[in-house]
């Protein structure tokens, strides 16, 4: 009897994959792993506010957390009253029921008006011919009396103390003049009534303007007395122009710009204009 050998094969392993059906197996197979189709995106940061999420208390952040915030350096106090509003100077009411005349309401009364005229010597001290080399002149060729120079006339007039301006109402601030009504006042009673007006550039200069509206008051009250009246007159305004004054070319010493302005001859070209010959 022969001997026969026969060389087989090893078996291969067999692989089988998953199917629908819940009852077949997978020999050998490795495990397939599944992943989501958002497992990319990058991880998002929690918005959450709980107090865990603060970040820690320090030095710094604890100094911020109780300063105030500091007020502006232009903010305006409450009780500080805007000059554009007005000045709020009303003239107090007075006891008119009291027949003493230190209690006289002067900003309504119109105590004394044209009673009597004045004394003789009073009425020459108004009424004196204004001396030329009082008269002073503008740029633009208006000729005036300066403030100082009613004040002088009046006192002369009725002494130092025997006159006064009464204001008869409140100051009114427009958005470029202030304006205001006075009562002058001599010997203890109504002489004239005129209103005072003054312009002015910047809300810093109203305060400066009150006092230049007063002054304008106490001229057109003297006009009433007669006080300077040539001041008026077309014939003795010419006549001073033509005697005391001349028109001169000037140059701005510092933007260049020449102009015709009016001076005394007396006087010198004041700056910040010079002489040009144009």
């Amino acid at each position: 009897m022969s001997w026969h050998a026969y060389a087989t094969a090893a078996p291969r392993p067999v692989y089988r994959t998953a199917s629908n059906n819940n009852n077949s197996t997978t020999t050998n197979a490795a495990p397939r792993t599944t992943t989501s189709s958002s497992s990319n995106a990058p991880p998002t940061r929690s918005t959450s506010n709980s107090p865990d999420d603060a970040p820690p208390t320090t030095v710094r952040n604890a100094a911020a957390a109780t300063t105030t915030p500091r007020a502006s350096s232009t903010s305006v106090p409450a009780n500080v009253r805007d000059l554009e509003d007005g000045l709020s100077d009303s003239p107090p009411d007075l006891d008119q029921s009291s027949p003493d005349a230190a209690t006289r309401d002067w900003s309504r009364s119109f105590h004394g008006l044209s009673s009597e005229r004045f004394s003789d010597a009073a009425a020459a001290a108004l009424l004196e011919p204004i001396q030329a080399d009082d008269i002073e002149v503008k740029p633009d060729g208006i000729i005036y009396l300066p403030e100082i120079k009613y004040r002088r006339i009046l006192n002369r007039a009725f002494g130092p103390g025997g006159w006064g301006l009464a204001p008869r109402g409140e100051t009114i601030v427009t958005g470029k003049t202030v304006t205001r009504e006075y009562g002058l006042v001599a010997g203890g009673r109504l002489v004239s009534i005129a209103r005072g007006e003054q312009q002015y550039f910047e809300p810093e200069g109203i305060p400066t303007a009150t006092e230049g509206c007063k002054s304008n008051a106490l001229m057109r009250c003297c006009k009433d007395l007669g006080v300077a009246s040539e001041l008026w007159d077309p014939r003795f305004i010419r006549r001073f122009m033509k005697e005391y004054a001349k028109k001169v070319w000037v140059e701005h010493v510092v933007t260049k710009k020449k102009k015709q302005i009016t001076i005394r001859k007396d006087d010198e070209i004041p700056y910040p204009w010079k002489e040009s010959k144009f």
